[in-house]
């Protein structure tokens, strides 16, 4: 074996010399910079995403009810000329027939928008659609009967809106 070559090793090419070294280093920092700057500006950019929906979100509903209210003035304002006309004749069934009128109108626009009315007359006494504001003693209806209705009930969509004003059949013995 030659001691030369044991005493003296040749240079390992693969080490790359100090000035390759800073030259990497550098190369890396300057990725590292440009991926952070990146993230930044998309986690800026989903925080303007979520912000712009948010308004978005609370200008839909501030403005959800828009086309129903446009549908509501023009009855608001058959229902003044019908006041008007009503104080300047003091003839009754023309305003009578006025109201009517009005009536009908304002319960197609709320029958375009969804809501339907319900009478409860007749009907078996039922908590989620009825309100009951009295009980009566009868022997012709059944007990848990609605026998009188003094509001009639509203719903949206199968969704009781306002539940009917109802008065109920009660057995006569129940009262004693």
């Amino acid at each position: 074996m030659d001691e030369s070559n044991v005493r003296n090793p040749e240079p390992l090419e693969s080490v790359p010399s100090a000035e390759a070294q800073v030259e990497t280093v550098e190369e890396l920092r300057r990725q590292v910079e440009e991926k952070q700057d990146r993230l930044l500006r998309a986690l800026a950019e989903v925080e303007n995403i979520k912000r712009r929906t948010q308004r978005e979100r609370e200008e839909y509903i501030r403005y959800a009810n828009e086309s129903l209210l446009r549908d509501v003035v023009p009855v608001l304002d058959n229902l003044d000329r019908a006041l008007e006309a009503a104080r300047g004749t003091g003839e009754v069934s023309g305003v009578v027939g006025g109201v009517e009128l009005i009536q009908r109108e304002l319960i197609k626009v709320l029958e375009r928008a969804g809501v339907t009315r319900y009478s409860a007359l007749g009907h078996p006494f039922d908590p989620t659609r009825h309100e009951a504001i009295a009980r009566v003693v009868s022997t012709d209806a059944k007990p848990g009967t609605v026998t009188g209705e003094t509001l009639p009930g509203y719903q949206l969509h199968n969704r009781v809106l306002r539940p009917a004003l109802v008065s109920v059949a009660a057995a006569p013995d129940e009262d004693a």
